[in-house]
């Protein structure tokens, strides 16, 4: 059939023969005013054409011109009815632009090679179960109430970049649980008013939400959900230069570009509810910078069980509720003090990390502060995790810095005794992270016991044997017990007995924390 059906209108005839020669159709006024899709759509009856005929043209079109492939290049049209391609096999190539739709395209279970929809109004697009062999894309398209990729397979890749897409009735503006993309998956600067999902998804390449707006349905409810995903390179929650949008006709994203210059115009991501990446593999890199986290109070930016090789995290202000990395797996770690929130709105149990490079210095103080701030009640592992990486990364002061206050900390969970047992072990020697303290213990023990005896020289033990007296040698011989000095013989009067026992018991105390501390050591080494 090279002729259009009866009943065509011209309009529609001439879209026939555009098909035939693979050619864009353009019904654009090129009056800005009356071409914005999203405005009032009082189109003129020459820009209409029906969904009919688009599925026609698409399922039993006519034979390609000679020497031309067939392919269906429309612009600018108003599409009256729904578009019906649910389980359909779809050969030709497919490009709209600025195209206004009445209803709702589906395309459920449907085979298609690539399909472009560029600046195009669509009410909803149901295509939950599609699988292309090539692109689907999107961009800067308007889907008032939300669109259904649910299992959706796509050949290469799904371009979101500036969509714009509401919510239908359960407030889920994009359902795409289960969507699997061969390549990459962009949706920079999108606006999404509804939970946008993609709960088991698999995004072969990168996967990046740069710039993007994304507000929930409801303040308990959730924006965005990637439980489980699956990100074959980098996933980007980040901001995006204003260069290359604002005022740009472009489509396509800065791709893997370098991190934002410092004072550049940019728009951060703006997440207004939960976020949530439970069990999420990010092959190459989880990069979360210049992002905000507008959380509710109770909703968390969940990052619970993630893998990935690094994980960086420099929001310019910390998220408003809380942060959850509790069995999170990480090679590197970059960061910075002024991104975590305080105040125990960190969660860190079982959070491991191979290595610290934070972009901004990041003292160990900072560093302590930062994990007791996460820690409800004690709890050793973060300590040691924290320890070991910091060894791993040859600074051991840092290290020993940090096990002396899991030390501090553990001690207020003891009983009396231990506590008490505790505060002398601090203040001797550190838990033996401080050994410098026993020796200054120790000196001022022997100066103490010096200063007395020599102003109280106490009687020989036998009135006819009366060895050479030396105060500063017999208070030495009574700090350090298990040494014998030699100055033996003496009967100190009953304050000096007194004394004597003092200067026992010290020295005794000080060598238990000082072979303690060494132990310590020892272990550590």
């Amino acid at each position: 059939m090279q002729q259009p059906p009866d009943g065509w209108t011209p309009v529609e005839q001439g879209l026939w023969e555009a098909f035939r020669q693979g050619e864009v159709y353009d019904l654009r006024s090129w009056d800005s005013s009356v071409d914005q899709v999203s405005g009032p759509h009082d189109w003129p009856a020459e820009r209409f054409v029906r969904a009919e005929v688009l599925a026609t043209l698409l399922l039993n079109g006519p034979d390609p011109a000679p020497g031309k492939v067939a392919a269906l290049k429309l612009s600018g049209a108003y599409v009256t009815g729904a578009l019906l391609l649910a389980g359909a096999r779809i050969d030709h190539y497919i490009e709209l632009h600025d195209c206004r739709f009445e209803k709702k395209i589906l395309m459920s279970e449907a085979q298609a090679g690539t399909v472009r929809m560029i600046r195009c109004w669509i009410p909803r697009l149901e295509a939950s179960r599609l699988a292309t062999d090539g692109d689907l894309h999107l961009a800067r398209c308007v889907l008032p109430f939300g669109m259904r990729l649910t299992d959706a397979k796509i050949g290469t890749d799904l371009l979101l970049n500036q969509a714009t897409i509401g919510g239908d009735r359960y407030g889920r503006a994009l359902a795409a649980d289960g969507l699997t993309v061969q390549q990459d998956c962009e949706a920079e600067r999108i606006d999404v008013h509804g939970e946008l999902s993609l709960r088991t998804g698999r995004i072969g390449g990168r996967f990046s939400l740069r710039g993007a707006r994304l507000k929930a349905a409801a303040p308990d409810r959730y924006c965005l959900n990637l439980a489980h995903i699956s990100v074959g390179n980098t996933m980007y929650l980040g901001g995006s230069l204003d260069g290359g949008w604002a005022g740009s006709h472009t489509i396509y994203g800065d791709g893997y570009g370098a991190p934002i210059p410092p004072g550049s115009p940019s728009t951060p991501l703006r997440a207004y509810g939960g976020v949530r990446l439970v069990d999420g593999r990010f092959e190459n890199a989880l990069l979360i910078t210049h992002a905000e986290f507008h959380l509710a109070e109770g909703q968390e930016l969940s990052l619970r069980r993630i893998q990935t090789p690094e994980l960086r995290f420099t929001c310019h202000t910390p998220p408003t509720g809380k942060v959850s990395l509790s069995r999170a797996r990480i090679g590197n770690l970059v960061d910075n003090p002024a991104s975590w929130p305080m105040d125990g709105h960190v969660r860190m149990t079982g959070f491991t990390y191979e290595s610290l490079r934070p972009d901004r210095p990041f003292s160990v103080r900072q560093r302590i502060a930062w994990l007791e701030s996460a820690l409800g009640e004690y709890q050793p592992e973060p300590y040691e995790q924290l320890a070991t990486a910091l060894r791993r990364d040859g600074r051991d002061e840092d290290a020993r810095e940090v096990l002396y206050a899991k030390h501090q900390r553990r001690r207020s969970t003891l009983p009396l005794p231990g506590r008490l047992w505790g505060l002398v072990q601090d203040a001797a020697v550190g838990y033996g992270y401080r050994p410098g303290r026993a020796a200054l213990w120790l000196v001022l023990a022997w100066a103490i016991g010096a200063l007395y005896f020599s102003e109280h020289e106490p009687a020989p033990l036998k009135a006819d044997e009366r060895p050479t007296w030396n105060a500063p040698l017999y208070a030495l011989s009574k700090v350090l017990p298990v040494v014998n000095l030699g100055p033996d013989g003496w009967n100190p009067d009953r304050t000096g007995q007194f004394v004597v026992a003092g200067l026992v018991l010290s020295g005794w105390v000080l060598a238990t924390t000082v072979v303690a501390g060494a132990t310590r050591m020892l272990q550590r080494g």
